[in-house]
């Protein structure tokens, strides 16, 4: 189970303005220079809170919480020939627990409050992106309910056709779609700052995290993809206003919508759920590393993993396999084998899982990537770099501004109508300085360990096959 206090969220989002303001009057900038303010989101993860009190109605549920395998196993299990790809053709996502609407379902089943607020009329649905928008904007007192087309897509209620919430999806899942927020466009002015030093200022960009990231990386013509490694791993492919279905386990999304009256642009993505996570757990309970750089120096120590393969599949697998059942797996060890054999091994995980999301994507799409742009936390780890441009037999190229998400939601604030500090047209956009990463093995050795990979891939797999009783950690 993974959840947040939706509270807490909030005090983050305050303090980071606070802060904010705090350095530009160090810096000497007056904070009546702040023109609009852009909103950038973990997507998926789900929220209720009633109208009236401005109180959440329970924890966040995460995106990559599994408490709902069993909803899902319902769901699919009514779906002609349990077929997990049965709504697809609408939201171009499989039925999975990384979803919004399973999480909600699970509320409405399984939470009093959740259900007492819809019956009466008080409940409010959101991702993170809303819950933000809404508290900023007032809150019980005239706050905004609306979420962009990017968070939207990711919900499984919304028709990435249409671009808009879809009566027989809410049907499906049996969600009221009137607890829903309004969808609006990733560069508009939603409302404007209800309180604090920047009481006034419009709130004017809202993309969830990797479509912010693609913006931020400038991947505005179809065909650029960037990859972010986080928590998880996401890589996005700007597929042009067309939707692309994948037929290798990827999803179809909504990248992003510039603009009332801009086209809608499509993303295929391959999502891998553990990628930071697996840093974290060999600091945190594994007790391997003491911090999360030190797994550079850790593994550079080793060169190598020896022939010792780590699939992290805690929370099973995403793409390009979409399997709820698969666990956690360390294949090849020997009585050689260290901790700096194991954190090589778990740099390799992320470089190993990037590859296989990438092939999907090139299979999908037809038409090879000949780079990958690359952002997020981990690529300050050089060696992490390297291998995945030795994995991947590509340049791997980072900008030395690593802060993309960030960069995109204050691309798309900046540019709404109303606001306009700069324009994303083409001939606008600055030059970024990078850094490359080109591949240094034979792609024979590449070929070799990634097959190795893949063999562990499937000795991971139809571990978990249905839901235990009680849940020790609750």
């Amino acid at each position: 189970w993974v959840e947040e206090d939706p509270k807490e969220i909030m005090q983050s989002v305050y303090e980071c303005m606070q802060r904010t303001c705090e350095k530009l009057c160090q810096l000497n900038i007056d904070i009546s220079n702040i023109k609009a303010v852009g909103v950038t989101n973990q997507r998926e993860t789900t929220l209720v809170w009633d109208k009236e009190t401005g109180e959440p109605l329970y924890n966040a549920i995460v995106w990559l919480d599994l408490r709902t395998q069993s909803t899902v196993e319902r769901l699919i299990n009514k779906t002609p020939g349990q077929n997990k790809n049965h709504l697809k053709h609408k939201t171009g996502l499989p039925i999975s627990t990384y979803f919004s609407a399973v999480k909600l379902r699970w509320l409405l089943d399984n939470v009093d409050e959740v259900r007492q607020a819809v019956l009466s009329e008080r409940a409010m649905f959101g991702t993170v992106d809303s819950w933000i928008i809404w508290c900023l904007t007032g809150g019980r007192n005239g706050g905004v309910h609306c979420t962009d087309v990017s968070n939207a897509s990711r919900t499984m209620l919304f028709n990435i056709h249409t671009m808009d919430w879809d009566p027989e999806l809410c049907r499906y899942f049996d969600v009221p779609i009137e607890i829903l927020p309004k969808v609006r466009s990733s560069s508009e002015i939603y409302g404007w700052m209800k309180s604090g030093a920047l009481a006034g200022v419009p709130i004017s960009g809202c993309l969830g995290d990797q479509s912010a990231a693609l913006v931020g990386q400038m991947c505005f013509k179809e065909g650029q993809a960037k990859n972010t490694y986080g928590t998880g791993c996401f890589l996005l492919r700007n597929t042009g206003t067309t939707p692309v279905i994948s037929d290798h386990g990827l999803l179809t999304t909504v990248a992003y919508k510039l603009g009332k009256d801009e086209p809608a642009c499509y993303a295929l993505e391959g999502s891998v759920a553990i990628a930071g996570a697996v840093v974290r757990w060999l600091k945190d309970n594994m007790g391997i590393v003491q911090s999360s750089s030190e797994i550079e120096k850790l593994a550079a120590a080793a060169g190598s993993s020896y022939g010792c393969y780590f699939v992290p599949a805690f929370s099973g697998l995403y793409a390009p396999y979409w399997e709820p059942s698969a666990r956690g797996i360390i294949c090849g060890l020997t009585q050689f084998t260290n901790r700096s054999h194991l954190a090589f091994a778990a740099l390799e995980a992320v470089c190993f899982q990037t590859r296989e999301i990438l092939d999907a994507m090139n299979q999908d799409s037809g038409v090879p990537l000949t780079q990958l742009q690359v952002d997020g936390g981990m690529t300050s780890n050089r060696l992490l770099m390297q291998l995945q441009a030795d994995i991947l037999c590509m340049p791997v190229v980072r900008p030395t501004m690593s802060e993309t998400t960030a960069l995109g939601a204050a691309m798309a604030a900046g540019a709404a109508e109303g606001v306009e500090v700069w324009s994303l047209s083409p001939g606008h956009l600055p030059h970024v300085t990078c850094e490359k990463y080109e591949p240094q093995i034979n792609s024979d050795e590449s070929e070799f360990r990634f097959a190795r990979w893949k063999k562990a891939v499937q000795r991971a797999m139809n571990w978990e096959t249905t839901e235990p009783c009680c849940n020790a950690n609750g």
